[in-house]
């Protein structure tokens, strides 16, 4: 049975959605139990109010809450009996195998990285949200936020995190890695992503589409883009931006007179079709690549049904190993360098005779 910890105090509506979205989890997959970490008052409370199995869930109380206006490394080291630390506390000591959170998302990389560490050869952990494109399927953004500053072999990781992050949790075959850059052709870019370009198509377990546009995130043209954390955030903000813009537009247009209020009821199952596709709750949250255990952290105002899906989409991944397959494809890449430097120093030293 796959064991997950839950963060039941970080995000805008906790616990409330939180124990709910835990209740409609375990509705839906059987061989999932679940470590709610927070005030056991308020959550036994809130637990009362559905029918589940209460054989498959743990409160482990706690009596601190990571605020979202808190700095990330001091409310880590200062409020050990957080939530959010208590959560990565269950992974760390092997009661859980992995962990959702909808709070702080600098607490959230602080304790990842600090209890848990990183996966052996992977330069840099990196977030990877999953955003809903217009072809009805995903495209996986590889860093949003984590690495505002990155090199070549960061981005490369990336992208190899991201892939096994696609074929482990979603049975993605051989998924598209496009670089998001200004331009396709490969002198675009800084010297960053000129320098990645040339690492991606040299990079034998990533299947490389080349270079890639900013309307590449919600075309579908790739499965995974890769950027740094600064560019993509900002990206990510854009897109989330244009989706509420569209949104509101319509809402105001329809809503103009008595004449468009009858014409949307024509297409008021267009309307809803479309919102349901591009709608973030419902592709879960962002995967926290790059430590040894599965860490989903969803978007702070997820409601239940989202955050019900942030648990699904930790189950999916442990299930999936993605940790495994992470450690396989760096650990090749590592063994494939190791050749080729090897190589060089022979043929370095016969040139020298």
């Amino acid at each position: 049975m796959v064991r997950i910890a839950i963060d039941a105090m970080g995000g805008d509506y906790a616990p409330y959605e939180q124990v709910k979205g835990c209740v409609l989890a375990l509705e839906k997959d059987k061989d999932l139990s679940l470590i709610l970490c927070g005030d056991e008052g308020m959550l036994k409370a809130e637990l009362a109010k559905y029918k589940y199995d209460a054989s498959r869930v743990e409160i482990v109380h706690t009596t601190e809450v990571i605020e979202m206006n808190d700095i990330p490394t001091k409310a880590v080291k200062s409020k050990k009996d957080s939530s959010t630390v208590v959560a990565f506390r269950m992974v760390k000591e092997g009661k859980a195998d992995g962990v959702v959170c909808s709070g702080s998302t600098g607490a959230v990389l602080v304790c990842g990285t600090t209890m848990l560490f990183r996966i052996k050869g992977v330069s840099r952990p990196a977030l990877c949200p999953v955003i809903p494109n217009g072809k009805g399927g995903k495209t996986f953004l590889c860093d949003c936020g984590a690495n505002l500053e990155c090199k070549s072999v960061n981005l490369r990781d990336f992208a190899i995190m991201a892939t096994a992050f696609a074929e482990a949790c979603y049975g993605m075959k051989n998924p598209t890695v496009g670089l998001l850059n200004n331009g396709t052709e490969d002198h675009k870019g800084t010297l960053l992503q000129q320098e990645t370009n040339v690492v991606l198509r040299e990079t034998s377990c990533v299947n490389y589409a080349g270079n890639v546009e900013g309307r590449a995130l919600m075309s579908g043209e790739v499965d995974i883009v890769v950027s740094d954390g600064f560019t993509a955030n900002i990206a990510m903000k854009a897109v989330e931006g244009c989706g509420k813009a569209v949104g509101s537009t319509l809402k105001r247009q329809f809503g103009k007179n008595l004449f468009n209020k009858l014409r949307y009821l024509l297409v008021k199952d267009i309307v809803g079709g479309i919102k349901d596709t591009l709608d973030h709750e419902k592709v879960g949250g962002a995967m926290l690549l790059g430590v040894p255990y599965v860490v989903v952290k969803g978007h702070g105002n997820s409601k239940a049904g989202g955050f019900s899906v942030c648990i699904r989409q930790a189950a999916d991944a442990i299930r999936g190993d993605m940790i495994g397959k992470i450690q396989t494809m760096i650990t090749k890449l590592v063994e494939e360098e190791k050749k080729i430097e090897d190589l060089k120093k022979v043929m370095e030293e016969g040139a020298k005779e």
